[in-house]
């Protein structure tokens, strides 16, 4: 029987900022589908970046917390930056000019798995293991699934995949590379991020100066939609993420990747009237399946029927 490896600490206090943040990460991709109503994608990726840059300056302000000075550590925030929020900032959106909210949401629910391969190829001298490679293939089928390769890749077209694989390998090589880089200053987060908001801002200004604005019609729904991926999805969500691996862990913390496609596709079929294939949200489902066998959440274990 699978078994599930992560066991949630006693205190509770880390279920409201769990829930608000996979709520809130699963509602990002209606919220760019929005802002590319008059923002173009470096538009809408600058905009979450200086909404979400500017909410956490003030929270650090708030609580007396100092940005990085450091030069080597500013670097390497922005090559944080670079990964985590400039590169996949503008892809995401790019490719939802062409594909569902739906989609982007689900694809993004591959990171676990690049970030998976990622560490391995960091750790060459370490042999994959046995249950990572089969959750890796499980996961890569259930892309396969997704996007329903036996019709082609009916209205999607190769390069709007092709786009949102390369920012969820962004966001994979992010994850060992704040770890090893980053991490062992061990700085507080508030500062960390707000630096790292604040990097991704002012690289992506240029290319918001020169083409950032898609048509002069700012509507409630799309303003308060870049609102919200802003200010909540990069602003308060990195707060919330922390107060959770504070709290319970980041073994626990992680798993909040499993919560953002269910919300991604609910909201898109709701309020954006997305259609959805069968194929997809079963997909999704062994994507999900192959990403917690890779990382050991579920276990495999071989039992023999007699000792």
């Amino acid at each position: 029987m699978p078994s599930l490896s992560a066991s949630p600490k006693e205190n509770s206090g880390w279920i409201a900022p769990y829930l608000a943040l996979g709520s809130v990460w699963g509602c990002s991709f209606i919220f760019i589908k929005l802002g590319l109503e008059f923002l173009t994608p470096f538009g809408v990726a600058f905009g979450r970046c200086a909404l979400g840059a500017l909410t956490l300056l003030i929270v650090a302000r708030i609580r007396k917390i100092a940005l990085p000075r450091e030069r080597k550590v500013q670097f390497h925030l922005w090559i944080v930056a670079l990964l985590l929020n400039v590169i996949p900032g503008v892809l995401f959106a790019l490719a939802e000019i062409e594909v569902t909210s739906v989609l982007a949401g689900i694809i993004n629910a591959v990171t676990p798995l690049m970030t998976i391969i990622a560490i391995l190829f960091v750790n060459r001298d370490e042999k994959p293991k046995s249950y990572q490679f089969i959750g890796l293939m499980i996961g890569f089928a259930g892309v396969l699934t997704v996007l329903g390769v036996w019709h082609g890749l009916g209205e999607n077209p190769l390069w709007a995949i092709l786009v949102l694989l390369l920012a969820v390998s962004c966001y994979g090589i992010s994850f060992p590379y704040t770890r090893k880089y980053v991490m062992p200053y061990k700085l507080p987060s508030e500062s960390l991020v707000a630096m790292q908001l604040t990097l991704a801002a002012l690289t992506l200004l240029p290319f918001y100066l020169y083409d950032g604005i898609a048509k002069d019609e700012y509507r409630v729904g799309p303003v308060l939609g870049m609102l919200g991926l802003g200010v909540f999805g990069s602003g308060f969500a990195y707060l919330w993420n922390f107060k959770v691996m504070q709290l319970a862990g980041s073994a626990i913390a992680s798993t909040v990747t499993y919560i953002t496609p269910v919300v991604a596709i609910v909201v898109g079929i709701i309020f954006l009237k997305e259609s959805i294939t069968w194929y997809e949200p079963v997909g999704a489902v062994i994507v999900l399946l192959g990403a917690a066998i890779a990382q050991g959440r579920i276990k495999i274990s071989r039992s023999s029927s007699h000792q």
